[in-house]
């Protein structure tokens, strides 16, 4: 199944009535050109149904921009334009909106050809405020064509990302693990974000494993495990039962996904989840989050929410680790210290089990989960799929909602080092500037869980921007040393 959505934007230029709507006419075909030289044609459509001017005129791009099944909308000030219908334009159309305006083209155009956008921008956001209507508002949102073209590229991102969210449903089972209360999920939130969420029992999805017993799907599924995993499946005598639960995921998913587009999943993992079903899930979830599905660890229902989103901002796997430990002081004196720009305080590991993609993993083996079998048999604790992460650039992020249901986003740009971890799980060593000072003065002080989002890539820019447009009460960032936070001591 594909589970991000496909995002067709829609461009509707505006104009107030005493200027020339010639204007917005010329200036909206150069930045529907400008788009197309840069991009292609296929993210975006030009209404040209009318020039927006009058309330008459804004129900009519509505109606094309539903036949043309435009399902993001760029509304684009080619003068002054009409505050009220503009912004009643925003206000009807079902998805997420941007606003940007034309900046002025010559200085010998300044009589008959000023379209004074750039006040209009004022006006539009006004109004905005006062209709309680959310828009997205680029950091400079006035320029020619081609810088307009770059901010409705810009645009693309957040929008899959709202649009994804707008049709997911989240499916979880069972309730938290003792002593992961950490990972607290007052659902009052997901409703709020438009996200449908179904829970379920643990035995419920014990009862469906059991009916997918010789399920005669499951030899085409250990086939592709084992040719996923090569060399390193080290426990082929565990593969039949991860594809009976693979099956009984995806089965589920498509059973129960009833009216929305979309998928994430929230999943128990232990304590009883290893003596019943007799293994471990992790390897599993990689490969479903590996197929464009997340799957969180110990139910965490804002973990998935988190990783959804980064799978619709990067159009790539996500994952989902730990905020786990610290990097022993002579591995960073070895590996790191005047190799890479970082001090010892901005590197730590991120870590799980086993639920990381192979994709994202060097050298990826098939192996048992070590934290657990030292109070479980070994032999039930088969399942994690372990290795290094592959180095590069990463964004760190989690949108939450806390205990009192108030939601709390933080996003910090940084990336795996190329530094052996010597250790188990999927793991690597992280590096973000300025980490230790935003370890405590974001995650702890604002209550963040232990488990962080990882999109493989530098999407910090819009992810925060996905984060705004939700209406995020706090989004923490790793400041700078010269930017002190509210709570950090100046002394």
């Amino acid at each position: 199944m594909k589970n991000t959505p496909t995002v067709k934007l829609g461009v509707v230029a505006v104009s107030r009535d005493c200027f020339p709507e010639s204007l917005s006419v010329g200036r909206r075909e150069a930045l529907i050109a400008a788009y197309e030289a840069k991009y292609g044609k296929n993210d975006v459509y030009e209404c040209p149904v009318c020039i927006v001017e009058s309330e008459i005129q804004m129900l009519e791009a509505i109606e094309d921009l539903k036949k043309n099944e435009c399902n993001a909308l760029c509304v684009y000030l080619g003068n002054f334009g009409p505050e009220i219908s503009e912004t009643m334009l925003a206000e009807k159309f079902d998805g997420p909106v941007m606003f940007c305006a034309a900046a002025e083209e010559a200085s010998d155009r300044l009589v008959g050809d000023r379209g004074d956008a750039f006040c209009g921008m004022l006006n539009a956001s006004y109004n905005l405020k006062l209709r309680g209507v959310t828009a997205y508002i680029p950091e400079y949102p006035v320029g020619d064509a081609a810088y307009c073209a770059d901010l409705i590229h810009e645009f693309l991102p957040v929008a899959r990302a709202i649009v994804g969210l707008k049709n997911l449903k989240i499916i979880s089972f069972g309730p938290r693990p003792m002593n992961f209360f950490a990972c607290n999920a007052p659902i009052q939130q997901l409703y709020n974000l438009g996200v449908e969420i179904e829970e379920n029992s643990e035995l419920d999805l014990f009862e469906a494993f059991n009916k997918h017993a010789g399920d005669e799907r499951i030899p085409a599924v250990v086939a592709d495990m084992e040719a996923e995993l090569g060399k390193g499946n080290k426990k082929p005598e565990i593969l039949a039962k991860l594809a009976q639960y693979e099956l009984t995921l995806t089965d589920w998913v498509e059973a129960h996904k009833g009216s929305r587009k979309y998928v994430a999943i929230a999943g128990k993992c232990w304590p009883a989840f290893q003596t019943q079903f007799g293994f471990v899930p992790c390897y599993v979830n990689s490969r479903l989050t590996g197929r464009g599905i997340p799957v969180s660890c110990e139910v965490d229902i804002y973990g998935c929410l988190s990783e959804y989103i980064g799978a619709c901002v990067s159009e790539d796997i996500v994952t989902l680790l730990d905020i786990n430990n610290t990097v022993p002081a002579d591995m960073y004196k070895e590996n790191i210290e005047g190799k890479f720009p970082y001090a010892f305080h901005d590197t730590f590991m991120g870590f799980h089990c086993g639920n990381t993609c192979s994709k994202k993993i060097c050298n990826p083996t098939m192996k048992y989960q070590m934290i657990m079998a030292r109070s479980l048999p070994v032999e039930v604790t088969n399942g994690t799929l372990e290795g290094d992460i592959v180095p590069g650039e990463i964004t760190f992020y989690r949108l939450q909602s806390t205990a009192d249901n108030h939601l709390y986003a933080y996003v910090a740009e940084g990336e795996v080092l190329p530094v052996e971890t010597k250790s188990f799980g999927g793991v690597g060593v992280f590096a973000i500037h300025e980490m230790g000072r935003f370890y405590r003065h974001v995650l702890i002080e604002n209550g963040f869980p232990h488990h962080g989002a990882v999109a493989f890539g530098h999407y910090g820019k819009a992810l925060f921007e996905v984060f705004k447009y939700l209406g995020a009460e706090k989004i923490g960032w790793n400041q700078p040393a010269a930017a002190k936070y509210p709570t950090e001591n100046p002394f």
